[in-house]
């Protein structure tokens, strides 16, 4: 056992790249949502919130993490709990592995880049199929608005299985990036649950670059926090790699939870799949999802889908759900999106409570099905009881609130 912890379309050949082997790596995206990265801060201007990337979050709720204006101290703690044949470490800043997979694209993310003190790096060996989790705790201590930030690299050597679970709770300012590495023929389960405290706020980058024929599934849960804005990004760094994006999250009165997803198909014959489902109750609970799919013109024969789905349980509420799909080649097996915002319907509660289940056990069932199949799908039994039951927590927060009733649009 490892435990570390501290206290802070088609063409000629002739044309373009042979495909089997092609992977674009250009940082010119085409997409405005996407900007050029830099580990400069200078290089990213301070957002006004009329940013298409930004016009969603309340940058009056960011503690300053935005414009340079935050107060340093905050304290924390970190906990890895890892099988004997991981590497677990504790890096400075000058490590040359930092910054291989992720350059930062927004001025939060720089920030965390330019701010951190040391790092941790979680090395998978190759071939490696670990028996239980990475557990990896991260705890705020904090009182006041003093802000932490990290930083994370996870490489996952090839043809090895792995899963790791960050589990983030208590009191925070943090801001930071997770970079991870997923060899060529390699298997990584990646699950990260925001379960903060009420005052806290959490901003997040979060970049995979998945091998050759390999395998990365994430699962994002945000239940807790002021404020949550987590960025999810993944390119490719070969053909035949797969991608499944999964999140959950529960919007609660006053709540702002957000996630961004944007899936570079950079290489041909790459798989994606991207599904979150959200809960949303009480006065002022808001919640945002963007979805984008980039299709290069190098990437044929790939497939892609994206989804997002909301299930509204009070009046008050707020769900913007934006999906994006931009494509440079019409040689592809498919490609599609989807966004749906809801009430409850009322001929599902009419159904249960016509036989005999009361109004507040049937708006539990409902939800419990609403999120069963995401976290079923996630795949980690160590925390799937543990989840059911945070979605219940939730709920016991609106017994005997109105419902929301009607259909979806």
């Amino acid at each position: 056992m490892s435990v570390t912890q501290d206290s802070h379309d088609s063409q000629d050949s002739t044309d373009k790249p042979a495909v089997a082997g092609a992977v674009e790596t250009s940082t010119k995206l085409a997409s405005h949502l996407h900007p050029a990265g830099s580990f400069d801060l200078a290089d990213h201007p301070v957002p006004n919130g009329r940013e298409e990337v930004w016009r969603f979050t309340p940058l009056k709720r960011l503690r300053g993490l935005h414009d340079g204006t935050f107060t340093e101290g905050g304290k924390g703690s970190v906990e890895i709990d890892a099988p004997g044949e991981v590497t677990v470490e504790r890096v400075g800043r000058d490590d040359p592995r930092l910054g291989t997979v992720y350059t930062p694209n927004d001025r939060v993310s720089a920030q965390a880049w330019q701010s951190f003190e040391q790092a941790r790096v979680i090395s998978v060996p190759a071939e490696a199929e670990l028996e239980r989790p990475i557990l990896v705790n991260v705890t705020g201590e904090g009182t006041g608005p003093d802000a932490t930030f990290h930083h994370l690299l996870v490489d996952v050597g090839a043809h090895a299985r792995a899963t790791v679970v960050v589990r983030h709770q208590g009191h925070a300012v943090r801001a930071g990036n997770t970079e991870i590495r997923v060899g060529d023929g390699a298997n990584l389960t990646f699950v990260s649950v925001q379960d903060w405290d009420d005052d806290a706020v959490h901003l997040a980058h979060l970049h995979a670059e998945v091998g050759r024929d390999a395998s990365y599934r994430q699962a994002l849960v945000s239940i807790g926090g002021d404020l949550v804005r987590i960025s999810s990004s993944v390119e490719y760094a070969g053909p035949g790699g797969e991608a499944e994006l999964l999140g959950l999250y529960f919007a609660d009165a006053g709540q702002h939870l957000e996630h961004r997803l944007f899936v570079d198909h950079n290489a041909p014959k790459t798989r994606s799949n991207v599904d979150y489902k959200g809960a949303l109750q009480g006065q002022g609970a808001h919640s945002v999802w963007i979805g984008d799919v980039l299709i290069r013109q190098v990437a044929e024969g790939i497939e892609t889908y994206e989804s997002n789905r909301n299930l509204v349980l009070t009046d008050g509420c707020q769900a913007d759900s934006v999906p994006n799909l931009e494509i440079e080649t019409g040689e592809i097996e498919g490609a599609g999106h989807a966004s749906t915002t809801g009430r409850f319907d009322d001929q599902q509660l009419f159904y249960l409570q016509s036989r005999g289940i009361d109004a507040d056990e049937a708006r539990r069932l409902v939800v419990h099905g609403f999120f069963a199949d995401i976290i079923r799908r996630i795949g980690v039994t160590e925390i799937r009881d543990e989840l059911m039951r945070t979605v219940e927590g939730e709920l016991e927060r609106s017994v005997g609130t109105p419902l929301a009733s009607g259909g979806a649009r």
